[in-house]
């Protein structure tokens, strides 16, 4: 079975700090640098600045939290994101989403995972599979929430965010 990959990292220590603001939807999209790392690889890319708009993009705006798949077929999402310590936050969201700047085919969120504060540190990993198209962009949004739902504007200081695509999937 063939499989097409990207996986995108961020971290504080090499792009800077990365604030969260949230979206209309009380989310925010975490943004990944347009870089080659020893832990980024988008070879068939799928995380390119000239994806989804007339212009280039630059990071961090938006359209650079975005995967484009460059397949049709079933993807598998993970994800990994370290919260900056933060004693107003009581839990962490995270959700996949299908198109989260509705810029094609409309937004459509997936697999919202919400957890409690933890004694130690804030760390937490995500996986989703789905049928992913190319044209309708992938993304990784995160919420920290206090008392009363109130969003928290916590920072990340790591976030890492991959695709991989089986493109040989079976039908009878």
């Amino acid at each position: 079975m063939s499989v097409v990959i990207s996986s995108l990292k961020w971290d504080a220590a090499r792009s800077g700090t990365q604030r969260i603001t949230y979206d209309q939807d009380g989310y925010h999209l975490v943004r990944f640098p347009y870089e080659t790392t020893e832990e980024s690889y988008d070879p068939w890319k799928m995380h390119d600045p000239a994806n989804g708009g007339p212009g280039e993009s630059v990071y961090p705006d938006a359209r650079s939290g975005l995967i484009w798949p460059s397949h049709d077929g079933w993807g598998m999402l993970s994800a990994m994101v370290f919260w900056e310590a933060d004693t107003r936050a009581l839990e962490y969201r995270a959700r996949f989403v299908r198109d989260p700047l509705n810029a094609s085919t409309g937004y459509d969120s997936t697999a919202t995972n919400d957890t409690m504060l933890t004694r130690g540190g804030q760390f937490r990993t995500y996986l989703w599979q789905m049928f992913v198209t190319p044209g309708t962009p992938v993304g990784l949004k995160i919420s920290a929430r206090g008392a009363g739902d109130a969003r928290i504007a916590t920072r990340i200081t790591l976030a890492e965010f991959k695709l991989a695509i089986h493109t040989d999937v079976l039908t009878p």
